[in-house]
């Protein structure tokens, strides 16, 4: 670790908190309808929208009708998508003449773009078109992002309304979510990083000639190992800089290219890395701010902030210590000096970015539901790797994904708030909100789908040689991380991958699709369910007994909260996999 590192993840915190402040003040103003800068130009657009559409824009829906809209709207969306990459060889803007991506990965990448995760069981730039990728993939970018925000937003409603029976209207939530947000905000990123260097253009790929000749050794259609020698390569672009801005912004995380943000034609320079960085937190960070704006409780928005702050800092730390230590099996010259890895672990990891922002960068990307990285988590070291996972085993709400980081942390206010009324002997307030035995239980659903998917998929995953084992590139728990980290991204909606797993197989494309699916959706529901349940409620005055939740204990009892929950659950299967192989390095054994 060096203080050059510390000062990078420092200035990046700094801006964050910078950032959050007036973006969130400008979200409040977009979701309350209340004027902006942008409105003489995108007003006009919207009411043409409502009106194509047939969308009364006044009308306010149930929590149950905002649930069927959203799920009717994802379904469709979903298909779309899946008829795209199915007939993708019959459209235009697909110059290396791809064929239709197969069924059941055609299915496997609608479930995730459609569920914000961008998990790509393929190579993207010999699998998908541009075509499909801007219309099918990016699309899904935009939309699966704003209906995140959309939810985050019901939900705050909820917590501040009194006596009321809607919650917003679906289409409208979204509308505005890619009007005044999403998409401003994508084309000033997508500027930015073509300034940096970032591709973007609809050319065929490009054909170098190697400057040295090249020996590879590969299978003939036989399966026979035949070796040629390779004097060209092909260079794959595309329109990537503007599919990297909302893949950013949106925490959306598909790559353009198989490496993703370690790719220089996706993250070319140190700027461009701090700006994809920042565009991941920009609206999960200040959708705090909104959250105490619009329920009137500004101390209570930055006391979220705060317990999302002490868990970055937390995982940050951690990740930053077990990479700039080193793999203590790799000695320096003289192993009797030198027990530990010099330098650190820069295995896996880009030299333009060095360890410090590569675990920066691992540990932003899973707080949010991201999924884009600029290094190979595979090949951090156990304690390293296990910061990802462990990011996303809490249900990523230290910030998290656009929307989805805010409510989900809500259900988590919700359970402290309960916990700590039953700690004085009171019926639990929030914000003047009685909780109540149906908020609980909806919470606890919430909090029980989670696990379930990621526990049941990699208990019966381990238990399948020819299905599960097959495809994993490590023995021992590494392997067993693998395939638990796997079904944790999926379940979290983040995307990121121990690569080390080739998950392109029909076993794993239709149980990583459900868990994409289910992680989603399953958890969406007992959300909208409290938050409907919320708005119905009168507000009570505040009294004696009441316990606060802009405080620095409230912030304190949040954290807790979350990391018993995260630990109680998921400690065992970390004992099996990332502990166990940080424990077996050290005693110098490898598998």
């Amino acid at each position: 670790m060096t203080a050059n590192g510390w000062f990078q993840i420092g200035l990046f915190f700094l801006l964050v908190l910078l950032i959050a402040y007036p973006l969130g003040i400008y979200m409040t103003r977009v979701f309350e309808r209340r004027k902006t800068f942008l409105d003489p130009v995108l007003v006009p657009i919207e009411r043409t929208l409502y009106r194509l559409t047939g969308i009364d824009a006044e009308k306010e829906m149930h929590w149950s009708a905002y649930a069927i809209a959203m799920l009717l709207f994802s379904v469709v969306s979903m298909l779309i998508l899946y008829l795209i990459e199915r007939v993708q060889s019959w459209l235009p803007w697909n110059p290396q003449h791809l064929p239709g991506v197969p069924a059941i990965l055609a299915f496997n990448t609608a479930a995730s773009f459609t569920a914000n995760t961008d998990w790509q069981s393929y190579v993207p730039e010999t699998t998908m078109s541009y075509l499909t990728q801007m219309a099918g993939l990016a699309y899904h970018n935009f939309t699966s992002a704003a209906v995140g925000i959309a939810l985050a937003i019901a939900f705050v409603r909820g917590i501040s309304r009194k006596e009321q029976k809607t919650i917003g209207n679906f289409w409208v939530d979204v509308t505005r979510s890619i009007l005044w947000i999403l998409l401003p905000g994508s084309i000033v990123l997508a500027f930015a990083l073509i300034s940096q260097g970032v591709v973007q253009n609809l050319r065929p790929y490009d054909t170098a000639h190697l400057v040295q000749s090249q020996q590879v050794t590969a299978p003939d259609s036989s399966g026979k190992p035949v070796t040629q020698t390779v004097t060209t390569q092909t260079i794959a672009q595309g329109p990537v800089a503007s599919q990297e801005a909302i893949k950013m912004l949106g925490t959306n995380g598909g790559g353009f290219f198989n490496t993703n943000s370690a790719h220089p034609f996706e993250n070319p320079t140190p700027l461009s890395n701090l700006l994809e960085m920042l565009a991941i937190f920009a609206i999960p960070a200040g959708l705090t701010v909104t959250l105490g704006q619009m329920t009137g409780s500004p101390r209570h928005g930055w006391a979220v902030f705060a317990a999302m702050a002490v868990l970055f800092a937390a995982g940050v730390t951690t990740a930053y210590w077990a990479e700039a230590k080193g793999n203590p099996l790799m000695h320096g010259v003289d192993q009797h000096v030198s027990a530990t890895q010099p330098g650190g672990n820069m295995e896996g990891k880009e030299v333009r970015f060095g360890i410090a922002n590569s675990a920066l960068f691992a540990t932003i990307t899973t707080d949010a539901s991201c999924g884009a990285v600029n290094s190979m988590h595979d090949s951090f070291t156990p304690l390293g790797g296990m910061v990802p996972l462990v990011n996303m085993m809490l249900g990523e709400v230290v910030f998290g994904g656009v929307g989805a980081g805010l409510y989900g942390m809500l259900i988590f206010v919700i359970l402290s708030v309960f916990i700590a009324g039953l700690m004085v002997g009171r019926t639990p307030e929030y914000l003047g909100k009685k909780i109540e035995a149906f908020d609980v239980k909806m919470a606890m659903l919430y909090v029980l789908i989670f696990p379930v998917f990621i526990l049941c998929f990699s208990g019966v995953t381990v238990l399948l040689p020819h299905l599960g084992l097959s495809s994993l590139a490590n023995a021992g728990p590494h392997g067993l991380s693998e395939i638990l980290y796997a079904f944790t991204s999926a379940t979290a909606n983040n995307g990121s991958a121990f690569a080390g797993l080739s998950a392109n197989t029909n076993y794993y494309n239709m149980t990583l699709a459900l868990a994409m699916l289910g992680g989603r959706f399953l958890m969406i529901i007992p959300m909208l369910a409290i938050a409907g349940n919320l708005a119905q409620k009168k507000i009570t005055p505040p009294s004696a007994g009441t316990f606060p939740v802009t405080t620095p204990l409230f912030t304190t009892l949040l954290t807790g909260v979350i990391l018993i929950v995260g630990s109680l659950t998921f400690f065992p299967a970390l004992s099996l996999g990332p502990i166990l192989e940080h424990l077996l390095m050290y005693a110098g054994k490898t598998f």
